[in-house]
Order: C-alpha cells, then sequence, then structure tokens
C-alpha cells in the first residue's frame, strides 16, 4: 500500500510505519553514483558527503513525486547542473527544504523523507572535514606529498559537492 506517493505503510501492530521510500531511492542512487565512480573508500567521512550532496540533490530535485518512476539516465543532466561549481547549490537547498517542509505541514501526515533530508542537510553542514586548502599559495620548498600540503577545516557539503558533481560524471 503506498501512501502519500513516496511513503509505504504498514499498520499491522495496530500504528501506523511509514517508510522513507523517496529518500531511500535517493540515497541509494548516490550511493551507487559514487560506488561507481570508485572515487573513495564508501566507508571515509568523504563518502558520506558525497553521498548525502547527491542524495539532497536527487531528493529535493523531484518536484513532481516522480522519483521512484524515473530513469536515472534521463535526471543526470539536472543533478550535473545543481551540483555545478558554479551554482548556489547551498541556497537552492534551503530554498526547497523550506518548500519541501511548508508541503509537509500543509499535509499534516508524517514526513520520514523530509526527517531523514533534514538530518543529512544539518550534518553536512554541522560537520567539518579537514581537507587540502586549495587557496593556499605554498610557500617555501615543495610539497613532497598531497598529504603533506595545508589543509582547512571545511563544511561537509563544500567536500561532499564536487565530489558528487564528479561521480555523476564519471557514470
Amino acid at each position: 500500500m503506498l501512501h502519500r506517493g513516496h511513503e509505504s505503510t504498514d499498520g499491522t501492530d495496530g500504528g501506523e510505519l511509514t517508510v522513507p521510500m523517496a529518500w531511500l531511492y535517493a540515497e541509494y542512487i548516490a550511493d551507487e553514483l559514487l560506488r561507481t565512480g570508485d572515487l573513495m573508500p564508501p566507508t571515509s567521512f568523504e563518502f558520506r558527503a558525497g553521498r548525502d550532496a547527491l542524495a539532497l540533490t536527487i531528493f529535493l530535485s523531484d518536484t513532481g513525486g516522480e522519483l521512484s518512476r524515473i530513469r536515472v539516465v534521463s535526471q543526470l543532466e539536472t543533478w550535473l547542473s545543481l551540483t555545478a561549481y558554479d551554482q548556489p547549490w547551498q541556497d537552492w537547498v534551503c530554498e526547497r527544504m523550506a518548500e519541501v517542509s511548508a508541503e509537509a505541514a500543509r499535509s499534516g501526515g508524517p514526513a520520514p523523507d523530509l526527517e531523514l533530508a533534514t538530518a543529512a542537510w544539518r550534518w553536512l553542514e554541522e560537520t567539518e572535514l579537514l581537507a587540502p586548502d586549495l587557496d593556499a599559495v605554498p610557500g617555501g620548498g615543495p610539497v613532497v606529498a598531497e598529504d603533506d600540503g595545508p589543509k582547512v577545516w571545511t563544511p561537509a557539503w563544500q567536500l561532499g559537492l564536487p565530489l558528487g558533481h564528479l561521480a555523476i560524471h564519471l557514470f
């Protein structure tokens, strides 16, 4: 039985269990894109950042409630344009999260997809990962290895977004 398009329900225990199908599907697609690209270990925080940024992009770009029926290949260009370097992705996410939240409030029902998307967005915004400082001007001698270069704490979404974008390109 489907409930509100994306959420599967099963009230066998007297209560209603609502499964966040749209979010889980978006996360699955993002995971597959990143694993196919083989850019980093799936257990790394960077992989999680890429997966969450891509899953948010996939989930929030589904304005017609058709995520489970889409062909991934048909959406790759959309996701590429949303994750491109010159796009205001963070602003877009905030705007779409507000729209999806307003829709959920109007419906009055459970919104587990939105809860998981909100948790992912909070993690991406609040978690900082140590990354190479691409803006640093190396001073002195040459850097022997990439790991020896200057590092800076960076919000997870700023690492995950280009990783997700590259994974789409490699797909």
